[in-house]
């Protein structure tokens, strides 16, 4: 009876980006089965990646990792960068739940397409160590795109990849991949830039209020942070104002109405306006009287404000406090 060889298989880690893309593609034209994991949370989604998946036909498993990756949120070993951006460990998370999922499913490696040097804190040599390490992992991670400029790694030394096939590519310039993307005709790819909300100043600076306030949090209410003006009234209590319309209609969305107090003004356009968890009556009042600042109501003028709660809604009688007034609120 014929004997064949063991097809080789790899799961990579896809952001859904052209380096992404190209690692596995580089790995496919050795004749490897290539698989992608990606990962959902409140602050960055699968979407690029899932739509990556659809174009190259590489199959891709979304996990949500919200609880897990809160845990480590909160205190990063090797702390943040700019924001509350925790890129080493978040790194060394995604590649231990990957691991896990390999041996699960009998994948030979995992690889990324990450670029050595490519961002000054989290694709240094000693990062890139770190990430090893700390995922458990270490030796089993390919990066493709750098591979020759890094340590062999355990399937290289078994001759399940061919080294002199993969790319020396360091520094931040985009030229390399940009002709390699063209030689495998691909030109459609999102930009370069992440989209990891954790990056972002305000809604890190949103995170950190969230945190430094409360123990615990839905995953909804990490979503909130992206959407509308964030005002802490008291240390127990803040409000979420929408902006604009697509504001308005999300918070409506992820609003809890068996906590939550929200708040909309009557007779002229307005934002929505949530109370995560409700607050005391003062502050009842206080948020529709900021309820009606924000809407087209004249300054200072008596309007009526509905407040749904989960025992039902009332209607309040405050006056339109402008939004000048309150800017020491806002976070």
């Amino acid at each position: 009876m014929m004997s064949y060889p063991k097809k080789v298989r790899a799961l990579g880690l896809s952001s859904g980006g052209l380096d992404s893309i190209l690692s596995a593609l580089l790995l496919r034209r050795q004749a490897i089965e290539v698989e992608w994991i990606t990962f959902e949370t409140p602050f960055f989604s699968p979407e690029n990646a899932k739509k990556a998946s659809g174009k190259t036909g590489i199959p891709c498993t979304v996990i949500n990792i919200t609880e897990e990756y809160v845990g480590m949120l909160r205190n990063p070993p090797c702390g943040y960068g700019k924001n509350m951006n925790p890129c080493m460990d978040c790194h060394s998370l995604m590649f231990r739940i990957a691991g896990a999922l390999m041996e699960e499913n009998g994948f030979d490696f995992l690889f990324s397409g990450e670029v050595l040097g490519q961002r000054p804190m989290s694709q240094t040599s000693s990062s890139l160590r770190y990430v090893e390490k700390n995922s458990g992992y270490g030796g089993y991670i390919l990066r493709p795109l750098s591979a020759r400029r890094l340590p062999l790694t355990i399937p290289e030394k078994h001759g399940l990849v061919n080294r002199d096939l993969l790319l020396d590519l360091s520094g931040r310039s985009r030229k390399p991949q940009k002709s390699l993307a063209m030689e495998f005709g691909i030109s459609d790819f999102p930009a370069p830039a992440g989209g990891c909300l954790l990056t972002d100043k305000g809604y890190s600076k949103r995170l950190k209020d969230l945190f430094d306030h409360q123990k615990s949090y839905s995953e909804n209410e990490l979503r909130l942070l992206k959407f509308g003006r964030h005002l802490r009234l008291n240390q127990s209590t803040k409000i979420i104002v929408g902006r604009n319309q697509l504001d308005n209609e999300n918070i409506e969305r992820l609003f809890n109405p068996l906590s939550d107090i929200i708040f909309h003004v009557n007779d002229f356009p307005g934002p929505t306006v949530v109370m995560p968890h409700g607050g005391s009556r003062e502050i009842i009042i206080l948020a529709a009287s900021i309820c009606g600042g924000y809407s087209k109501a004249p300054e200072y003028s008596q309007i009526a404000v509905n407040a749904g709660t989960p025992e039902g809604t009332e209607t309040i009688k405050v006056l339109a406090v402008p939004p000048s007034k309150i800017k020491h609120f806002i976070i």
